[in-house]
């Protein structure tokens, strides 16, 4: 069973949404009664993240970590600080913009506790979106996908997917390198080479953003992302 999940919220220059995915998660109701530890870890904003993270905190900080990076490390190392004090027995990333539904957590907790799942991802390319996702994020994802799949002898539709509920125990034995965003191809070669996992993957609804609405991901991260599959597979 899961007593408790915790989230990792890492940010960086998201002053304009924030505080709405902060007011989600804070009203998020997890299911079988599942407690909640809230990690925000903001990596050196220079827009008014934190200050917007610290108004909310003040009405809303129960079970909150609150923690500042001295220096900008990418997301990556924003999730290495949050995992230092993450207590939950499954943990999941969310990510500080508006692409996922914090909703949707409980599809994948809801699979781990049926299935006895390790890993749980929830993936934006099992089900059509009803809003439109561009192009190059789909050859880009189903490209780096399809080699996971074929790396790991594992059916993967959405490597880079935010939701990826795993059980903390598992981390314990994992050491996490990539800063910024190999953090996705790094912790799913990792995880997913073990035979011994149990895996699933579950649709999960999705908001494609641009790069004028903040949206930080570059070609270059698919390149690293390629090359860090590579490298931790072998």
């Amino acid at each position: 069973m899961i007593g408790k999940l915790s989230i990792i919220i890492p940010v960086f220059n998201e002053e304009k949404n924030i505080e709405e995915v902060l007011k989600n998660i804070f009203s998020l109701q997890l299911s079988f009664d599942i407690k909640k530890q809230v990690i925000i870890v903001d990596d050196r904003s220079t827009d008014e993240s934190a200050s917007r993270i610290e108004n909310i905190l003040r009405e809303n900080n129960a079970g909150t970590h609150f923690i500042k990076q001295k220096v900008n490390g990418g997301k990556g190392s924003a999730i290495r600080a949050g995992l230092s004090v993450a207590t939950g027995d499954f943990l999941i990333i969310q990510d500080a913009d508006l692409e996922l539904n914090p909703q949707d957590i409980n599809k994948l907790i809801e699979v781990a506790i049926s299935n006895k799942a390790d890993v749980v991802y929830g993936s934006r390319f099992l089900i059509k979106q009803p809003y439109p996702v561009p192009l190059k994020t789909k050859i880009a994802n189903r490209f780096l996908s399809l080699m996971t799949s074929l790396m790991t002898v594992r059916k993967i539709t959405d490597m880079e997917t935010c939701y990826k509920l795993i059980r903390s125990s598992l981390l314990k034995n994992i050491q996490l390198k990539e800063n910024r965003f190999g953090f996705e191809p790094e912790i799913t070669m990792k995880l997913l080479r073990n035979k011994d996992i149990i895996y699933r993957e579950i649709p999960i609804s999705y908001k494609a953003r641009s790069a004028n609405d903040g949206k930080k991901i570059e070609l270059t991260d698919g390149v690293r992302a390629l090359i860090c599959l590579i490298k931790y597979r072998f």
